[in-house]
């Protein structure tokens, strides 16, 4: 719930200073944009035509800061949780244990870099930032299990000083995975117009959060 709470402040933080520096340069651009019509002979009718276009540029340029901050926001939580799953798959040292293990994180870790994948698409990042993220993503689950594999020889994962630790660091990235997932994600799909005018798709994307859901819980058995 903390975690929650604390990623909300980021959240609306995070969005409100990035809204506030695309206000500066929309009105910036405004300014240009009347300046331009004044020294022009059209009027009215070119002045109309500019503020449509700035109006629109404004609109657009807020969807792409909201998500822009999600995929940042979504990246950290994933981040947080990969260290931590791969923290007990390489401190176990069961064989049986290890198997189903890999499979079910190999699955898990291929459904969250597809909704990974998804908001870095939508917040239009330069090929560098993509290329960030993409790498932390895909190095902080071998990065945990070294950091397990180095630590087992004096871990004992059954330990109350282990398990405290442990329980805070999954609760942290559970409260912001799940906060994201229904706030950031879930919500703006459902509550998206097209969804809205159409029962039909409506009760298509429930039923396939459910069956989503359900494989998810699966995983959990073995991870």
């Amino acid at each position: 719930m903390l975690a929650a709470i604390a990623t909300l402040i980021v959240d609306t933080i995070a969005t409100g200073y990035f809204q506030r520096a695309h206000a500066k340069n929309t009105s910036a651009a405004v300014g240009y944009v009347e300046a331009s019509d004044s020294e022009q002979a059209h009027g009215g009718h070119s002045h109309g035509v500019s503020a449509v276009i700035v109006s629109s540029f404004s609109d657009d340029g807020a969807k792409l800061i909201r998500h822009r901050v999600i995929s940042q926001v979504l990246e950290l939580g994933i981040i947080v949780h990969s260290v931590i799953i791969g923290m007990s798959l390489g401190a176990s040292e069961n064989a049986s244990t290890i198997k189903p293990l890999v499979v079910a994180l190999t699955f898990h870790q291929f459904f969250e870099g597809i909704g990974l994948g998804g908001c870095i698409v939508q917040a239009r990042f330069r090929l560098k930032s993509v290329l960030m993220m993409a790498l932390f993503f895909s190095l902080t689950l071998p990065v945990g299990v070294v950091i397990g594999i180095g630590i087992s020889s004096a871990y004992d994962e059954n330990s109350p000083r282990a398990l405290i630790v442990e329980g805070l660091l999954s609760a942290a990235a559970a409260g912001i995975l799940n906060y994201m997932a229904l706030v950031d994600l879930l919500a703006e799909d459902f509550m998206n117009p097209r969804v809205q005018n159409n029962g039909r798709l409506q009760v298509i994307i429930n039923i396939s959060l459910l069956v989503g859901t359900a494989l998810m819980s699966m995983l959990a058995v073995w991870a």
